[in-house]
């Protein structure tokens, strides 16, 4: 199997576990017409799918940089997709968040392992580790699209056929981790020399992915009621303004690998987000169906810099890569959940839009972080020659 068809394996495993990440706000809209949910209270399942899942992903990748545990893709994927079909068809409130949070610790446990085997399988390149990301990206955009598709024909009683893509992604998981067997056993390590790993560096892009968390994931929390609001029309409206956010994202990870090949990752991340600051704006502000230019403007901004991030980190911390993809693609990621709270709460006492307002200022303290942030040197990888099955 040669490298081009393991990275699109990877990124298919990786589209079919996003799903359930899109998934949780793609049902936002179905929880609120099917069971009266308040803005406080679908806040809540959003925070239920990302608490566990911020605390579980480092332990994950803690976990991966001491052994090799590829069992994990398969099993992780499952788990993920079983806990949101389960949301569906409970109408306990309390029972609701726990399987939000299971699919929660489903997705935290294959984010770590997968991403270290997409940069063995990938030799560390950035364009291969951006595909490996726009499966994710992929997956996000399909969620709203798949769960429209499942839940408004039939209601939430229909959710157990969202497991589908759980089956799909286990199954493809099963030749990448047989081809890469040996290699990940044997050269799942970057040998870093003592005192190589630059934790101030790493800190300081930890708390510029972390803003950029809280602004994507509040948008994806409500930018589909959002939109009702902002174009006057129904629950169809809401799923193609979070479709474009979606599908946004996977432009922008893509344009990010390549933009990457050509200059600094750091110097790409940094414009990124000076961009991202008028685009949030154009989307808390700007009624009718130009809305929707700048949600796709946001989107794109956001996710530039999205798998520059996860490489930069690994090669911050190349002693700890497991940790570093753990805390870059789940820990950080999740943390944008913990703010969904407050701003749905804001939105109760105020309105939608006020709450959304404070969301234009984080790219521009993720901006100020990576101007003080180097270009790391990337470590050499070992060879991740094809293995005969």
């Amino acid at each position: 199997m040669s490298r081009n068809k393991l990275i699109i394996l990877l990124s298919a495993g990786h589209a079919c576990v996003d799903v359930y990440q899109g998934a949780v706000a793609a049902l936002v809209p179905f929880f609120v017409a099917e069971r009266a949910y308040t803005f406080a209270a679908v806040s809540g399942v959003v925070l239920a799918a990302s608490l566990l899942s911020s605390v579980a992903q480092p332990l994950f990748g803690a976990l991966t940089d001491r052994w090799s545990l590829p069992w994990l893709l398969p099993v992780s994927t499952i788990v993920g997709g079983l806990g949101i079909a389960l949301s569906g068809i409970t109408g306990s409130y309390p029972l609701t968040l726990v399987f939000v949070a299971v699919s929660g610790i489903g997705v935290a446990a294959y984010h770590p392992e997968s991403a270290r085997l997409a940069r063995i399988a990938g030799r560390g390149s950035h364009s291969a580790m951006s595909w490996f990301a726009l499966g994710g990206n992929i997956g996000f955009a399909l969620a709203p699209l798949l769960v429209a598709a499942v839940v408004a024909t039939g209601g939430l009683r229909l959710s157990p056929l969202l497991m589908v893509p759980a089956i799909a992604g286990s199954v493809l998981c099963l030749p990448v981790l047989r081809a890469l067997s040996r290699t990940a056993h044997t050269g799942s390590r970057t040998e870093a020399a003592p005192g190589a790993d630059d934790r101030k560096s790493f800190l300081k892009l930890s708390l510029a992915v972390v803003c950029r968390s809280i602004v994507f994931v509040g948008l994806s929390a409500f930018i589909s009621l959002y939109a009702q609001q902002r174009t006057a029309s129904g629950v169809a409206a809401g799923t193609v303004a979070l479709f474009v956010l979606y599908l946004g994202g996977a432009m922008g990870t893509v344009l990010g690998g390549r933009l990457a090949d050509r200059w600094q990752r750091v110097r790409v991340v940094r414009w990124s987000y000076l961009l991202t600051v008028g685009a949030v704006a154009g989307v808390v502000f700007v009624p009718g169906p130009a809305f929707y230019v700048f949600v796709a403007l946001t989107s794109v901004g956001l996710y530039v810099p999205f798998s520059l991030q996860v490489t930069l980190a690994q090669d911050y911390l190349p002693s700890r890569v497991g940790t570093a993809s753990g805390i870059t693609l789940g820990l950080t990621v999740s943390i944008g959940g913990l703010a969904s709270p407050l701003i749905g709460g804001l939105a109760d006492a105020t309105s939608l839009r006020w709450a959304l307002v404070p969301l234009i200022a984080l790219p521009a303290l993720s901006w100020l972080l990576f101007r003080a942030l180097p270009e790391p040197a990337a470590p050499k990888l070992p060879d991740a020659s094809p293995v005969p099955a």
